[in-house]
């Protein structure tokens, strides 16, 4: 059942003693706002009406899951700071008697946010406070960027990931009950009791190649053996999941000699699974020289308050911009506000971006993306002037060509134009310009050329120059989150790791309605005492 914050003011509360948190501080400041910052009856329907003992506030859980991810923290150190540290009390506005709460009622706070998809809950009514204070406009520009994060789960080597996957099937199959393995011949019964009875690396010398092969052989040997002792139970979904995970281990880390031994394969496949703990981990790259384990985190920010008003994770794996459009569109639902611009780094570039934006659900998007810039190379497309009015291109030499239609892989309309060679052959950048040993120079149009020619073009205006110069800010807010702890993965599961980015992010969020409040002079105390979410139908009766 529901239980509510008392409004009765008690001779120990914080507030009501001096202390020596100061007033402009964040806890000071949160504390000022306590009893408005969040709502009982916001979360009412995450309990039951008329049954049950009452529930600690869900206002009151709320506020500590703000601290402790503000302050980075365990569930166990919240509980020790709620009892101990007088920012905390002062912040939540608590009795210096206060009594505490056991560490597990966190862990099934959370848990009751998430099954009723109230995870984006404190991030949302800070965005609705935002609006309702006047901070954020009907109309705004975007400021995007990535940053990797690590994942909750251990990266583990090829030899580790087959060793768990195969007991993870075996066990999902059941075999860790005596009366199943019963059943089994003996040889079954003898790799049933290798894997569930002991998990442990074999005691070999991993430091000698011709040991870790013949380890690896036994363990391909193995899993192949797993997979064919659970053919039968395909129906179970856990046996189907847990076996695709194994088929897809083998599959990416291992290739055959010529002898038709089982090898670690060279390179890495894309989409490897680098954990059996938390398969949607994968190895990311930012540059060509710095790798992550784990994911990566989209941020998106108002340019004007630098409001986080987006953060989602993404797969560490591929470019940033493919999560562009999806964050426009979060953002347009979840805000209720209308994006015309967005400024982000070369990763958002590409033409399909730039298509999309042009033609975003009936308004227009501004994209403010860099390009790569060609100094003195007269080889790259770039240097070749492509009319696409007249299907006419000229290389940088002056000869022109006229296009034939052409389709690229995905199927849509491109332009393909060929120089003869006799024509490249006369030329001094022939050596550098042409690959082929047949043809000529080729040079092929992307599907939304149109808009790439635009956007080139308008990199050399100062008008770009001025709006891009802006985007550091989101690079700053980044800094600030992961101050916060963005970087560490708590959890495992999408859902809940969206909600510690989340959460997190309305830590910063609050902070920074503060800051905006004090610098324009604003109660922000009346703001968030308007109810900007309906009482649920069983309370408004």
């Amino acid at each position: 059942m529901l239980g509510r914050r008392s409004p009765q003011c008690g001779f120990f509360d914080a507030q009501s003693v001096p202390h020596r948190v100061p007033v402009n501080s964040f806890y000071g400041r949160m504390g000022a706002a306590s009893a408005e910052l969040f709502h009982d009856d916001d979360l009412a329907d995450m309990y039951c009406p008329d049954n049950g003992r009452p529930s600690l506030p869900p206002s009151l859980m709320c506020g500590i899951t703000l601290l402790q991810f503000y302050d980075d923290v365990s569930d166990r150190e919240a509980v020790e700071r709620l009892l101990f540290d007088m920012r905390w009390k002062v912040a939540l506005n608590l009795p210096l008697d206060f009594a505490g709460i056991d560490p597990s009622s966190l862990v099934v706070f959370r848990r009751r946010l998430l099954e009723h998809g109230q995870e984006r809950y404190a991030f949302d009514r800070l965005i609705e406070v935002g609006r309702a204070a006047g901070f954020i406009p009907d109309r705004v520009t975007l400021l995007i960027d990535t940053t990797p994060v690590k994942g909750a789960g251990a990266v583990q080597d090829t030899y580790t990931l087959l060793r768990k996957g195969t007991r993870k099937l075996l066990r999902a199959a059941g075999y860790h009950l005596p009366g199943k393995r019963q059943a089994l011949a003996s040889q079954a019964q003898a790799l049933v009791a290798t894997y569930l009875d002991r998990d442990h690396k074999a005691e070999i010398d991993w430091s000698d190649p011709q040991q870790r092969a013949a380890q690896l052989r036994v363990l391909v040997q193995d899993a192949e053996a797993a997979l064919e002792l659970v053919a039968d139970q395909v129906d179970n979904d856990e046996v189907r999941t847990m076996g695709w995970l194994l088929t897809k281990i083998l599959g990416d880390d291992l290739d055959s000699d010529e002898s038709g031994i089982p090898r670690l394969a060279h390179g890495t496949a894309p989409g490897r699974i680098i954990s059996s703990s938390d398969r949607e981990m994968r190895h990311g790259r930012k540059s060509a020289a710095k790798r992550f384990d784990g994911f990566k985190v989209s941020v998106a920010t108002e340019t004007d308050t630098e409001l986080i008003l987006d953060i989602a994770d993404m797969p560490a794996t591929g470019g940033d911009g493919r999560q562009l459009i999806p964050t426009l569109a979060r953002v347009e639902e979840h805000t209720d506000v209308a994006v015309e611009r967005v400024i982000g780094d070369g990763a958002y570039n590409s033409g399909d971006n730039l298509a999309a934006c042009a033609t975003y659900a009936g308004h227009a998007i501004d994209v403010v993306t860099r390009f790569r810039q060609v100094k003195d190379d007269q080889t790259d497309k770039t240097a070749f002037a492509i009319d696409l009015a007249a299907h006419t291109v000229a290389c940088p030499q002056g000869h022109t060509v006229t296009g034939q239609g052409g389709h690229d892989r995905a199927g849509r309309a491109i332009l393909k134009f060929a120089f003869p060679r006799p024509v490249c052959a006369s030329c001094a950048l022939f050596a550098d310009c042409v690959c082929s040993k047949t043809t000529g120079r080729t040079v092929k149009t992307h599907a939304h050329e149109y808009y790439l020619q635009q956007a080139r073009a308008r990199q050399a205006e100062d008008d770009f120059k001025a709006l891009y110069a802006t985007r550091c800010t989101v690079e700053r807010k980044i800094a600030e989150l992961v101050r916060h702890g963005l970087r560490a993965t708590r959890y495992r599961g999408g859902s809940k790791r969206l909600l510690q980015r989340l959460w997190i992010g309305a830590a910063v969020n609050l902070k920074r309605l503060f800051v905006l409040a004090h610098d324009q002079r604003r109660d922000l105390r009346a703001v968030l005492a308007r109810r900007t979410q309906p009482i649920p139908a069983n309370l408004a009766a």
